[in-house]
Order: structure tokens, then C-alpha cells, then sequence
């Protein structure tokens, strides 16, 4: 946040500035909140896509790769001596294998993938120090100064004091708001 120090005629900053200023940087807050969001959001769809490109690979694998080099495995096995059955098992087996193994690495990416944690404690951190905020005390104004000033019908001949409500404060509160 900006210090209010820095600019010029800082003491003599009206009500409507500071809530102004305060609006525009609780909003440049918020923006850089959701930038953070969208950053973490983003770097964990790159991870899913990676998971998913992964797992896409593996069946495509599986599904075109299998029937040629199942064939030709086997009968290349089989041309070493082993029956025809068993060389077709071991093919199969082989290409099961390669399958989890490119399924592990898929899921892997995939547990990887995380909540924004930065964004979240950001966003807590916020609501933290916005709930422990208290508003900076006024100085004190004489009461019928401020029903003056508005033009109040008050400020004519009745006291404060004899507002229903009874002390100063409260009624100094009641007709600035």
C-alpha cells in the first residue's frame, strides 16, 4: 500500500479522498489477488495438461502399436523355440507393462497438482488484517459546530443534549452519518 505521507497536503486530506484512496487500494489489492490466482490456476493446468498428454499417450499406444508388434514379437519368439501361446503371453505382457509404467508417470503429474496455497493464504491474511482494523479516531468537534455546518433545523435553538439519546457523542455520531 502507498503511504499517505507522500503526498502533497496530506494533513488537510479530506474524508472523501481518504475513502477514495482507500476504494483504490483495497481494488488494486483484490486485482493483485486474483493475478496470483490465475498464475497458480494456470502453472496447474500445464501440470494436468502434461498428466493427460501422458495418459492419452499410453492408449494411443495400446491401441495402435499392439496388434502389429504383438504379431511380430511373437513370431520372432516363437522363431527362438517357444510355442506360439507362450510368445503371444509374453508380448502381451510386455506391452501391459509399458502401459502402467506410462500410466504411473500420468498419475504422478496429475498428484502433483495443487490448491493455490499462495493465493488462499494471501486472501486469508487479508480478511485477517481487515477484521483487526479499527477506525482511526476523530478529534473531538463541538456538536452544534457540526449541526451548524450541515444546516441542521437542530442547530437553532435546541441543545444536544435535550436529542433524544441523550450524550453528545452519540448524537454528534446520529447527524454526521
Amino acid at each position: 500500500m502507498s503511504d499517505p505521507g507522500n503526498y502533497a497536503g496530506s494533513t488537510d486530506r479530506s474524508i472523501g479522498q481518504l475513502v477514495a484512496a482507500a476504494t483504490a487500494e483495497m481494488s488494486a489489492l483484490v486485482h493483485d489477488e486474483i493475478a496470483l490466482a490465475k498464475a497458480e490456476v494456470r502453472q496447474d493446468v500445464k501440470r494436468g495438461a502434461i498428466g493427460s498428454a501422458a495418459f492419452i499417450a499410453a492408449g494411443v499406444l495400446l491401441l495402435f502399436t499392439m496388434p502389429m508388434l504383438s504379431f511380430a514379437a511373437a513370431y520372432w519368439i516363437h522363431h527362438w523355440g517357444l510355442g506360439l501361446r507362450w510368445a503371444f503371453l509374453i508380448v502381451a505382457g510386455a506391452f501391459i507393462l509399458l502401459a502402467a509404467l506410462i500410466g504411473f508417470i500420468g498419475w504422478r503429474k496429475f498428484k502433483k497438482i495443487k490448491p493455490p496455497e499462495k493465493s488462499i493464504a494471501s486472501a486469508k491474511q487479508t480478511a485477517a488484517v481487515l477484521q483487526n482494523a479499527k477506525p482511526h479516531p476523530r478529534p473531538a468537534i463541538e456538536a452544534d459546530a457540526i449541526l451548524r455546518r450541515s444546516g441542521s433545523s437542530l442547530a437553532a435553538g435546541k441543545g444536544v443534549e435535550s436529542l433524544p439519546g441523550g450524550d453528545k457523542a452519540s448524537s454528534v455520531a446520529r447527524s454526521s452519518t
